[in-house]
């Protein structure tokens, strides 16, 4: 059977859960107010999101070459926005391993413990590793695998359609308890992700300059971290000014 002839440009974003979390809570991925559809909206396009909560530049990866659903639309694509590398930079005191293990613990009993324990650690660890450890502590995925899987990403998404624009953002702030409000990791991120973008004809969104006065102001989601609809509303109209202006180019 032949596949039905598509008639809208697709929106290919790989992203964490800010493609999907609004100012209550997760939202669908079909919600017109969420950042990636915003951006698509104002294209004349449509979004695919690939996304989950906590997700990496890893994640992102992994999702591009083991999701059928993604390799079903990427002959569709029009652009790519690399919308990771945020949660990336957040302080991670305990192995991401130890985390990610967590859910499959058993009996029940035990993981509830193991995570209530995990949660009254992480902040205290996070705190102190900020003010005592060069560099502010270990953090989910060092800036250096960021890139390199940042960079995978794009590699193979124009291996298969060349020429695409591609967008990718620098880390946003937080303010969030569960990491006791610190983000050292940040700026050597936004460095190391700055060179890497130079270095590969990327274009940046810069989240910091769009949502910071956002979210360090207390005016998105209480667990401060996620954005309000004012910030979607803004995150997407910038990311689809870029895409407007590469596709022009």
């Amino acid at each position: 059977m032949d596949r039905p002839t598509r008639s809208t440009a697709v929106l290919l974003v790989l992203g964490d859960s800010l493609a999907f979390h609004g100012p209550e809570r997760p939202e669908p991925a079909d919600e017109p107010r969420l950042w990636p559809n915003v951006a698509a909206a104002a294209l004349g396009a449509r979004a695919e999101i690939v996304a989950g909560t906590g997700w990496t530049a890893r994640h992102a990866w992994h999702a591009l070459v083991s999701d059928p659903r993604v390799w079903a639309v990427l002959p569709a694509v029009d652009a790519l926005v690399l919308g990771v590398g945020g949660m990336d930079t957040l302080p991670s005191p305990l192995p991401t391993a130890v985390r990610e293990l967590i859910p499959v613990l058993r009996p029940d009993g035990l993981r509830r413990r193991a995570r209530a324990a995990y949660l009254r650690a992480q902040p205290v660890l996070a705190s102190t590793f900020a003010t005592v450890l060069p560099g502010g502590g270990p953090v989910a995925l060092p800036p250096r695998l960021t890139v390199q899987y940042l960079e995978r990403c794009r590699s193979a998404v124009l291996a298969v359609r060349p020429g695409l624009p591609v967008v990718a953002v620098l880390p946003p702030p937080h303010r969030a308890e569960c990491y006791a409000s610190v983000h050292p990791g940040r700026l050597r991120a936004e460095l190391a992700t700055r060179r890497w973008a130079e270095a590969s004809g990327v274009t940046l969104l810069d989240l910091p300059a769009l949502v910071t006065d956002h979210v360090l102001g207390g005016h998105g989601n209480p667990d401060g971290m996620h954005w309000g609809w004012d910030a979607h509303a803004a995150v997407g109209a910038a990311c689809a000014r870029l895409l407007e202006a590469a596709r022009a180019g």
